[in-house]
């Protein structure tokens, strides 16, 4: 028999990261998707693991979630409905974390004086014939801050009738960017990410409930990479990524 060639002999002994590579799967709020793209891509080349994202409205992943999608990690836009599946079992507990916040505001798509949102802000006179782009303010947590807020301010029964409700943050962020309509009220890192529109006014952080995006892992999923992917989240390189789209990170 032929002695093995000392390259055959390393080509068996060193194996490749990649074949020992795992592959995550997250369900993300969409305002979170520009910081956790790239949040995902730092975690990919620093582990060599996979990370695919699906983005929508919280509510819209916790039905996902309670209907039995494959998926590993959770990270809501608020509490509410990381309650909802943590209710029914469908996370583990002992995983979740808060892990950011956020500020709502009042965006304009053309050239705008700043405002001073309180009681006295004529909106609807600003608003005209025009609509006030929001998310789906039963259910998605963009929405209900800001329907919340526009209560606490005496503001929402004046405003009511011209709001455009979107399915997500980010559609509804997009009703102001394409011109649509010429304000929305959005997640500050959302207006941080789209270039095509101008913040005019932030929302009194005491006008609505306090903005908490929590993560856990799904108690279906045995992925070993999950508790990684959970670490990296609390790391330097993703409180960078966070940071840069105007997030705050809570935990330290």
């Amino acid at each position: 028999m032929r002695p093995l060639s000392l390259a055959l002999v390393l080509s068996v002994t060193f194996t490749p990261v990649a074949l020992t590579a795992g592959e995550i799967t997250v369900l993300a709020a969409a305002s979170l998707k520009t910081a956790l793209d790239e949040v995902a891509a730092g975690f990919q080349t620093a582990t060599g693991h996979t990370v695919t994202a699906s983005y929508s409205g919280s509510s819209a992943l916790a039905r996902q979630i309670e209907q039995g999608i494959p998926a590993d990690v959770f990270v809501s836009a608020s509490t509410q409905w990381m309650d909802a599946v943590a209710d029914q079992g469908l996370i583990d507990p002992d995983s979740r974390i808060d892990l950011l916040g956020n500020e709502i505001v009042l965006v304009a798509r053309d050239a705008m004086e700043p405002v001073v949102i309180d009681q006295t802000l004529d909106l609807a006179g600003i608003l005209g014939e025009g609509f006030l782009a929001m998310a789906l303010v039963s259910s998605v947590p963009a929405g209900q801050y800001g329907k919340a807020a526009l209560e606490t301010l005496g503001l929402w029964s004046s405003v009511e009738a011209r709001v455009a409700q979107a399915d997500n943050v980010r559609a509804a962020i997009a009703l102001v960017a394409t011109g649509e309509a010429p304000l929305g009220i959005v997640y500050q890192t959302d207006a941080t990410a789209e270039p095509a529109v101008t913040v005019i006014g932030t929302f009194p952080v005491q006008s609505h409930p306090p903005i908490v995006y929590p993560a856990a892992a799904l108690a279906s999923s045995d992925n070993p990479v999950t508790d990684e992917f959970l670490s990296f989240l609390t790391g330097p390189g993703a409180r960078a990524a966070f940071e840069a789209q105007g997030f705050t990170v809570i935990l330290e």
